[in-house]
């Protein structure tokens, strides 16, 4: 036997726990659906800040950018000014 660790999922009891979690599933799908369905708009503002961290990878996500991708986001924000102001400036002088 090695020194690793087995995850939790894979003994007798996380099998048990996952067998139990989805029994719970799905009497709640099958059983209680009109229950969810009215938890249901929470749910998704709930998904909002939970996505927000696990896809920007807690607050230090932002830190890793370096100063060129900087300066080429500013480029293209200036880029977008500028054709707006041609396109207002277009529409003035016809």
């Amino acid at each position: 036997m090695t020194n690793q660790e087995q995850s939790f999922w894979f003994t007798s009891k996380g099998i048990a726990a996952l067998v139990f979690i989805g029994a719970v599933s799905y009497f709640l799908l099958v059983e209680h659906r009109q229950h969810l369905f009215a938890f249901l708009p929470y749910l998704i503002l709930l998904l909002c800040p939970l996505m927000h961290f696990f896809m920007h990878g807690g607050h230090g996500g932002h830190h890793s950018h370096g100063q060129g991708q900087d300066l080429s986001e500013q480029e293209v924000a200036q880029r977008g000014l500028d054709d707006s102001r041609k396109g207002t400036e277009h529409r003035h002088h016809h």
